[in-house]
């Protein structure tokens, strides 16, 4: 996917979220093939407002963004639904993710060997329990393989060193990433 295309994705999930407040309908024609993607929303700081998507490529990725851009909005359970007045004060990403592939290890110090900060996103599978950290995610904190894992399973629910045991399965995945450089602004 090229940097044109990355931005109008990015200005596909801001006019999704601005049409929600002109209870406008809001289509795409354009990027029909399927594929996985998150929309993350940011303030101007920095700090998380949002992040909502799918794993796997389950709708054509305009749609996708439209859906996944309007949930960070306004369904993230960690935070308030978005208001009109903060549209100009935050930052949309786009992150159009690869199909995921589980890490095959025989034991769990292989992990640290074949996940690569700042490439992989992960996603914990454990006896029913799920967390997913995309790939910039370790980056923006400065966290090793080993601190990448650890919140992996924090954000499932689970214990830090979770990851350890045979019965849980990792998964990887790349993303190519877009977002706004400030408010409106690619």
């Amino acid at each position: 996917m090229d940097s044109e295309q990355g931005k109008k994705l990015v200005m596909l999930a801001r006019k999704s979220v601005e049409s929600y407040f002109s209870k406008k309908e809001i289509k795409d024609t354009e990027f029909k093939e399927k594929q996985g993607v998150f929309v993350t929303i940011h303030t101007e700081e920095g700090d998380l407002r949002g992040c909502i998507g799918y794993l796997k490529p389950i709708k054509p990725l305009g749609q996708a963004v439209i859906e996944t851009a309007r949930a960070a909005a306004f369904s993230d359970p960690r935070f308030k639904p978005l208001v009109k007045q903060e549209l100009d004060e935050i930052i949309f990403e786009v992150s159009v993710l690869t199909k995921p592939e589980l890490i095959k290890v025989k034991d769990s110090k292989e992990y640290l060997e074949k996940i690569e900060i700042g490439k992989d996103g992960l996603i914990l599978n454990c006896e029913g329990y799920e967390g997913i950290l995309l790939p910039q995610v370790p980056e923006q904190h400065n966290w090793n393989v080993e601190q990448f894992l650890e919140a992996l399973c924090q954000k499932a629910g689970l214990l830090e060193d979770t990851w350890k045991q045979k019965k849980c399965n990792i998964y990887k995945f790349q993303a190519e990433i877009f977002k706004e450089k400030q408010p409106k602004i690619i």
